[in-house]
């Protein structure tokens, strides 16, 4: 039940894959460092030793990070289509159709970068269309704009950056 107020413009100009790998690694140096101060908070140290199973305990890092990255992308992508790195870089997560997007493709559009982002890369990089979706942008029907002004109100077009 979206309005027209929600639709995001009839141009849609896409983002350049650069921006958003730098909207990425800004989001990235932010999580990662908040998470970072929580494992110091938790455990008094950010050094990494043995544990008696002989696993690295950087490994078990990997999870409760991972979650972290996950709800921070729902929560800021399905409330204003961007995160501190998309705001920087003048991006945003909409719909293939212009409009805000829904919880169920913020939620598969976040999973794949939050866990399988190599995989929804290099498998999204094979099979790109004209939309530069990643794999889980395609099945959340979603796809990462530039914003930019634009006076032309005419049908959808799709423009590459």
């Amino acid at each position: 039940m979206n309005d027209e107020k929600s639709k995001v413009g009839s141009r849609i100009i896409l983002a350049k894959w650069t921006d958003r790998f730098l909207a990425w690694l800004i989001d990235f140096v932010v999580i990662s460092s908040i998470s970072t101060l929580i494992i110091f908070a938790l455990f008094g140290t950010i050094y990494y030793e043995m544990n008696d199973d002989g696993l690295w305990a950087e490994n078990t890092q990997y999870i409760p990070t991972s979650i972290l990255f996950f709800v921070y992308w729902v929560i800021l992508e399905y409330k204003t289509g961007q995160t501190i790195g998309k705001k920087i870089l003048n991006l945003k997560v909409i719909r293939v159709d212009g409009y805000k997007p829904d919880l169920k493709g913020i939620l598969l559009s976040s999973f794949g970068k939050s866990f399988l982002l190599p995989i929804d890369v290099i498998l999204g990089g094979i099979l790109t269309n004209e939309k530069r979706q990643r794999i889980f942008n395609k099945l959340g029907d979603t796809v990462v704009v530039k914003l930019k002004e634009s006076k032309d109100m005419s049908d959808i077009t799709y423009l590459k950056d």
